[in-house]
């Protein structure tokens, strides 16, 4: 059998035909090729271009200088406080209360008025007291007649006695009936004094000055003696105390300065802390501590002129126990705590920060005392600390700037410095 050769025109399509066989058994390997090429053009052309754009902004950004808010440490007269809750308690709280019972008549006090001792409050029908006295003045009157008719009895028996012309029994029994009489007369004049009081009792007066609060019984009702809600409660507030609780720790300091005779100031001041309400003094300190919480109760005095401090409100005591003269101060929002311990940045010549562990002693409003690692007149960072290290370069844009004080590098903040003082 004859075999022709193959043509020239039928060998390029065998090899195509294989070329693509073998394309279709192998076309993972090509598509980790092409996979592959990407990468390298994207590394090769695109990235590196977008990296060095990146990296230079990061160094510029780093060696930027970062802003912060600074304020001068400096030298000043430190009140040691200790500051507590109270509670505004009156000298004398009176329940005024019925002494007899009767109809009440009338309320002669207004609501929340301002009162003095002895001020008529109200009044019971006195009518039926009235009574009760005139039936005691007339059995004192019908007594004092027989004792006085007795005794001239008795007179006449000792004489005719003494002319033996009765006997001495006779005398001896009006001696007794004469005795007997006095005692009645004696229980008469208890009982007139008895239906007098009763009817001084049917008008109530304030047994203290102060200010009466809301009414408590109306006109026409009957009241019952001695009843446990009253007609009126009435608190005095001028003076007035505050009482309140200290840690136990503090006292030896308190009764130190009180055994040398000192006067201890004492403040009140609102809720919110921002309004002074009165100024007094340290006038009493209880007898024990309590043991379940560890404080003591103290009793401050108001004079209260301006009746500004009202019965169980609740007021904000500062009470000034010592003071430290030429104390390092600084704000206290430039404390930082962290594995170290307390801390503050300080801002040092060169605009870089260093940080400093401190020593704090007692806080006054938003300053404190320090006591070791800090200086008066360097600059301690109050605002931008979250972004600062050891060393980082920093720009004040504003902080304290007295007359005469310039920031560190000898250049004064710029002018939101006058603001924020």
């Amino acid at each position: 059998m004859d075999i022709k050769p193959e043509s020239e025109a039928v060998k390029p399509r065998r090899r195509m035909a294989g070329i693509v066989s073998h394309l279709k058994r192998h076309w993972w390997i090509w598509l980790l090729i092409g996979a592959g090429a990407a990468v390298a053009v994207y590394f090769a052309g695109v990235m590196p271009a977008g990296q060095n754009g990146a990296g230079r902004k990061g160094v510029a950004d780093a060696q930027r200088p970062l802003p912060i808010t600074a304020k001068q440490a400096r030298k000043a007269d430190m009140n040691v406080n200790l500051r507590a809750l109270g509670t505004v308690t009156p000298v004398y709280t009176v329940t005024v209360k019925c002494q007899i019972s009767g109809q009440l008549l009338r309320v002669h006090y207004k609501e929340g008025q301002i009162v003095q001792a002895g001020t008529l409050l109200a009044e019971i029908d006195p009518r039926p007291f009235e009574v009760q006295l005139m039936q005691a003045e007339g059995q004192l009157a019908r007594d004092e007649s027989l004792l006085k008719n007795a005794e001239s009895d008795l007179a006449r028996y000792k004489l005719l006695l003494s002319q033996d012309s009765i006997a001495d029994q006779q005398v001896t029994t009006q001696e007794s009936l004469v005795q007997q009489y006095r005692g009645a007369v004696k229980t008469d004049r208890g009982q007139v004094a008895n239906a007098k009081l009763q009817l001084t009792y049917s008008r109530i007066v304030s047994p203290i000055s102060g200010r009466i609060g809301l009414r408590l019984v109306d006109p026409g009702n009957m009241v019952q003696a001695n009843d446990a809600t009253g007609i009126a409660v009435v608190t005095q507030l001028q003076p007035i105390t505050v009482v309140f609780s200290v840690p136990q720790d503090n006292l030896p300091a308190i009764m130190k300065r009180m055994n040398a005779g000192d006067t201890i100031p004492i403040s009140a001041w609102s809720q919110d802390g921002k309004n002074l309400i009165s100024e007094g003094k340290l006038i009493a300190v209880d007898n024990q501590i309590d043991t379940t919480t560890g404080t003591i109760k103290l009793k401050a005095g108001f004079e209260n002129k301006k009746n500004e401090l009202f019965a169980n409100q609740f007021v904000n005591i500062v009470m000034k126990i010592d003071t430290l003269a030429d104390a390092t101060v600084m704000p206290t929002a430039a404390i930082q705590r962290g594995s170290i311990g307390t801390f503050a940045y300080v801002v040092k010549e060169d605009k870089s920060i260093t940080v400093r562990p401190l020593t704090l002693g007692p806080v006054d409003g938003d300053n404190v005392a320090v006591t070791a690692g800090l200086t008066p007149g360097e600059w301690v960072v109050v605002v931008g600390g979250d972004k600062l290290r050891e060393g980082t370069k920093v720009e004040m844009v504003t902080g304290d700037s007295a007359a005469g004080t310039t920031a560190p590098g000898g250049k004064r903040p710029k002018d939101g410095a006058r603001k924020d003082r």
